[in-house]
């Protein structure tokens, strides 16, 4: 396997037999020779820093009905909330203070917030805190819509595929979504301008290495500026409740193929990783990640945004905890920094 992680570091791409081999690998040896490599990639380019976005989930309500998430429409048990404006800025206010100059507003696909709205609260944001970035991660929208937020001045926006392909996507949503939408709204956003996240579950039900190998060729193809990825974790009140979960050794193995695929990506550990693995933060960090998202929104809400079981919200997945991120990360040799993090260009 050694040559082939040093053929994809080298060249950033492999043939489709020789990816899916190392898609499938589970040999502890190759496995640490993919974090070396995928951190000595990582370090050529955002050197030892950790950029940390303050989360803001300010809303739970969505007209969706994926049958994976824990606030699906039909999830008559889940506890909605809405922030307000003045909520969502006063989040904004204290992660200011406590260093953080990207926030993500990330939401269901909640009627109630309007176009109108969303450029209120963006237009706000920015205006109050100018040197910051904001990235939004509120679903599929309209072309116009998404100029809109980006006249506002959204600068990122995150918006999963989840799979690439369109028979497993299908089995993952219902009827009314698909992916030829979904990967509109993509496209829409990366002609925009906005710098563009997407991602998938790893591990989700249906899912096959042949699944994974088209994600990897879509993000290959679309070079988006981040990269999301975390393990698939069922919800007690979704129809996936009883599929098995996926797991950090997969999840970590595909962060670093992504990172040597592309060199300068954004591409954090994510909660649902935290989630899975007691110490998924640090083993993301060492298999080539190089952002993290600790939660902003008010305590009253936390446990509310449950899109599945046992998602973490304390410690240092809590944006007030911040320094015990900071210690964290001292430890293993990375540093937090107070910074945009935009995506560089190489």
């Amino acid at each position: 396997m050694k040559h082939l992680i040093d053929q994809l570091a080298r060249e950033r791409d492999l043939p489709d037999e020789a990816l899916l081999s190392l898609i499938r690998c589970e040999t502890p040896e190759a496995e640490e020779y993919l974090a070396q490599t995928a951190a000595a990639v990582r370090q050529k380019h955002y050197g030892k820093d950790v950029y940390i976005r303050g989360l803001i989930e300010f809303t739970n309500y969505c007209k969706n009905d994926c049958l994976y998430c824990g606030i699906r429409r039909s999830n008559q048990k889940a506890q909605r909330y809405r922030l307000s404006e003045e909520d969502i800025l006063e989040c904004c206010r204290h992660g200011y203070e406590l260093g953080f100059r990207t926030f993500v507003l990330q939401g269901g696909e909640d009627p109630y917030f309007t176009r109108e709205r969303m450029v209120r609260i963006v237009s706000s944001i920015k205006q109050k805190f100018p040197d910051c970035a904001l990235t939004l991660s509120v679903g599929e929208k309209s072309r116009e819509e998404y100029e809109a937020y980006f006249a506002a001045g959204a600068d990122r926006y995150l918006l999963r595929h989840e799979t690439a392909c369109p028979c497993h996507y299908a089995k993952l949503h219902p009827a009314e979504l698909t992916l030829a939408e979904r990967m509109r709204c993509i496209s829409d956003l990366k002609k925009i301008g906005f710098q563009t996240g997407i991602g998938f579950m790893v591990g989700s039900p249906f899912q096959t290495p042949q699944n994974i190998l088209q994600d990897l060729r879509y993000i290959q193809s679309l070079r988006p500026e981040m990269v999301g990825i975390g393990p698939f974790i069922p919800h007690k009140d979704t129809p996936f409740c009883d599929e098995p979960a996926g797991t950090a050794r997969q999840t970590l193995r595909l962060l670093a193929i992504i990172r040597l695929m592309l060199p300068t990506v954004l591409l954090p550990a994510t909660t649902a990783l935290g989630t899975v693995s007691g110490d998924g933060r640090v083993r993301g960090m060492q298999f080539g990640a190089n952002v993290v998202m600790p939660n902003l929104s008010p305590l009253s809400v936390r446990k509310k945004y449950m899109l599945y079981d046992n998602k973490i919200a304390t410690g240092e997945e809590a944006a007030e905890s911040v320094h015990l991120l900071r210690k964290t990360m001292s430890a293993i040799g990375y540093q937090v920094v107070t910074a945009r993090g935009d995506w560089k260009h190489e």
